[in-house]
């Protein structure tokens, strides 16, 4: 007869209560929103209400809402009548465009309501980074991330202090990244066209995410060739949904620029305002045509496109000129991104004696090296989940590098980076947990011959 080890012990009732308060999503989300909501009822109290009103709706996104408002379609980025405009992609400024009507151009409802849209995007965004820890390596894992994220500083400041897309971004693509994990398990079409209209919505949002697209795109077909699904077919009718999503769109810029624009074309102007003799990260607005009336007068008199093409040669040909100094920029763009924003961190955090602001730098570098150290070690245990959580990290803010570093520009990467922290803490304070599936193995691994690869991987046993 076999050796069978003995039942273990039931944990304390005490601490199964406790354990169900953690891992619970609904407390958690709970505990986001509220602590968005104080952060915010505090900035509000502090600030100018007639300042609230108009300031943080005076950048690209703003301006863009008011025409769209006023009923002169999308066009005028510059808080002047410069005609229309593909700044950006439809998605946010038509949800600032929609509060407006509600609630009136540059009022303080608007300001709550475009606030409170934002808090709910960043409180949200709890639900898909449990789910994907949950898929990952258990509940544990799940609602610590979820915790991380709640407390994160940066989801918590841009909510009130950021009038632009981010907080929607980072919703849009945590659930990416949740259902890139969930789809490889699937072979019904209809998740894989959820999948494309949802890449869709995102790229209708923030562009930048589309370099992460090919890439989980590629993941998702091994994965599907593994499990002896449509491993072709598949990953193109989701990768076809997502373009039709976005033709209307690039239609729409064809027949009023008569260019080619996919999704937006800012990217000129961008890759020069971080190439050229003044250039120095921080960026702090100089030389953009928001700010700078010379550059706003040369937008006016050549158009938009004209003066993007102008800007990317002229960004193209600094850089050509300039190598050493240009990496130079790139290396400083590279520590403000993992920083939270400043460019020169040791430097800063001995001068600056706020206890905030180093509690944000500090949190920031250290889910920095923690991400890292998450990939190192899912690669290391051979994870099927080191390749879609790495590529956020690391492919995502290649395009920041190059142009401009801004603490908003990170936060859509975020959640993949609160989880590979919560990981690479798994793997360092409960290291045998990662042993676990060895030993199911050879216990008995005939008995789960129905399951999915995937809930097998080594990852997969592991429990925070």
């Amino acid at each position: 007869m076999r050796d069978t080890e003995p039942p273990k012990p039931k944990p304390p009732f005490v601490l199964r209560k406790l354990r169900g308060i953690a891992t619970s999503l609904t407390l958690i989300v709970i505990f986001a929103f509220a602590v968005r909501i104080a952060f915010t009822w505090d900035y509000v109290n502090s600030h100018s209400h007639q300042a609230l009103s108009v300031i943080p709706f005076m950048f690209e996104s703003g301006n863009i809402a008011v025409s769209v408002a006023q009923g002169h379609g999308f066009a005028s980025p510059f808080r002047v009548n410069t005609g229309p405009t593909a700044w950006m992609t439809p998605v946010y400024p038509a949800l600032l465009a929609g509060i407006f009507r509600i609630f009136g151009i540059y009022k303080l409802n608007s300001y709550l309501a475009a606030t409170s849209l934002n808090i709910l995007f960043a409180s949200l965004t709890c639900i898909p980074i449990f789910f994907a820890g949950k898929r990952i390596s258990g509940v544990g894992l799940g609602a610590a991330a979820a915790w991380l994220w709640a407390i994160f500083p940066n989801a918590i400041l841009l909510t009130f202090q950021s009038m632009w897309e981010a907080c929607l971004s980072a919703l849009l693509a945590a659930i990416i990244l949740w259902a890139t994990l969930a789809l490889a398990e699937s072979s019904r079409p209809r998740d894989w066209i959820a999948y494309g209209a949802l890449w869709g919505l995102t790229l209708m949002t923030n562009p930048t995410l589309a370099s992460l697209l090919p890439l989980l795109l590629i993941w998702l077909a091994y994965r599907a060739r593994t499990m002896r699904h449509e491993w072709l077919a598949l990953p193109i009718i989701a990768l076809g949904v997502a373009l039709l999503c976005c033709i209307p769109w690039t239609v729409r810029n064809y027949s009023v620029f008569h260019r080619f624009v996919p999704l937006r074309s800012v990217l000129g102007l961008q890759l020069w305002l971080g190439n050229n003799p003044q250039a120095e990260p921080p960026w702090l607005g100089t030389l953009h045509p928001i700010n700078d009336q010379a550059e706003r007068q040369k937008y006016l008199e050549m158009g938009e496109m004209d003066y993007m093409r102008v800007k990317k040669r002229e960004a193209i040909r600094y850089i050509e000129a300039h190598p050493r100094h240009d990496l130079h920029l790139a290396a400083l763009r590279f520590v403000a991104i993992w920083s939270g924003g400043t460019s020169h961190p040791i430097r800063d955090f001995e001068n600056n004696d706020s206890s905030w602001f180093r509690y944000i730098l500090l949190f920031n570098i250290c889910i920095g090296f923690g991400a890292l150290l998450g990939i190192i070690l899912l690669c290391v245990r051979w994870s099927v989940y080191a390749f879609p959580l790495a590529v956020f990290p690391i492919v995502f803010p290649c395009a920041y590098y190059a142009t401009l570093a801004l603490p908003r520009y990170s936060l859509p990467m975020d959640p993949a980076v609160i989880l590979l922290t919560v990981i690479a803490l798994a793997g360092i304070f409960r290291p045998w947990t990662f042993q676990k599936r060895s030993k199911s193995k050879r216990e008995g691994n005939s008995g789960n011959s129905e399951l999915p690869q995937s809930l097998l991987s080594p990852s997969r046993a592991a429990t925070l």
